[in-house]
């Protein structure tokens, strides 16, 4: 697992790319110049890796654009040491980037495949993300509130368990729709449903959130405590 002086090169022109493209926030683009982002992917794909593609990995799943993980995160308007929830962990790279802004991330997974795979691979990265195998739907009621919640995936509506595990003021990420979805930020500025402020940003295509429960490996729950 090498980071060469090539790959470097890759990564920082695809941050110049990123800036040009919208992305505007300094704390987003340091952690992608330093997220190896080839480092998640199939040895095969390591020549694609710094272009602002989507990417297959394993489970019919896909690891998302730059553009797009860059657009979501700035979205979140996170400021270093805050707790986040992630639904989705997939190839772990979007759980990478939030690590690498100083953020405390928990993750959830429901495909046992991507789990078994990329919670190590995280480890051996040394980023020190909570990683556990579990239904999205649901997320981790049993540690929050928290301050962000970023979803991955594409969504039919808001699952509700995730706004009530979202603090007062916290702000939520999530592609919300069918087929295709629009990007959507919800602020979170009380219990009711008309203290939500509900922003959209645009259309954008992400793999299904599945609506299936997988227990939870509480074995196994914490990654690098």
């Amino acid at each position: 697992m090498q980071d060469t002086f090539k790959h470097q090169g890759w990564r920082m022109q695809m941050v110049k790319q990123l800036r040009e493209k919208g992305i505007f926030s300094d704390a987003v683009l340091d952690a992608m110049s330093k997220v190896p982002r080839h480092l998640f992917l199939e040895t095969a794909l390591d020549y694609m890796a710094y272009e602002d593609k989507a990417l297959p990995i394993r489970c019919g799943q896909t690891i998302s654009q730059p553009s797009t993980v860059a657009f979501q995160t700035e979205l979140l308007d996170c400021k270093a040491d805050m707790k986040v929830l992630e639904v989705g962990t997939g190839s772990g790279y979007q759980t990478a980037v939030l690590c690498a802004m100083g953020l405390r991330v928990f993750s959830v997974e429901r495909q046992m495949e991507l789990y078994d795979i990329t919670k190590p691979l995280l480890a051996k990265l040394k980023y020190r993300a909570k990683c556990f195998l579990g239904d999205g739907y649901a997320g981790l009621p049993e540690y929050a509130p928290f301050d962000r919640i970023i979803i991955t995936c594409g969504a039919p509506e808001v699952p509700q368990a995730l706004l009530d595990q979202l603090k007062t003021g916290g702000i939520m990420v999530i592609p919300i729709g069918g087929k295709n979805q629009e990007m959507t930020r919800i602020t979170k500025n009380g219990d009711k449903p008309e203290d939500l402020l509900i922003q959209h940003y645009g259309d954008c295509s992400f793999v299904p959130m599945l609506n299936k429960t997988v227990p939870v490996d509480r074995k196994t729950k914490l990654l690098n405590d």
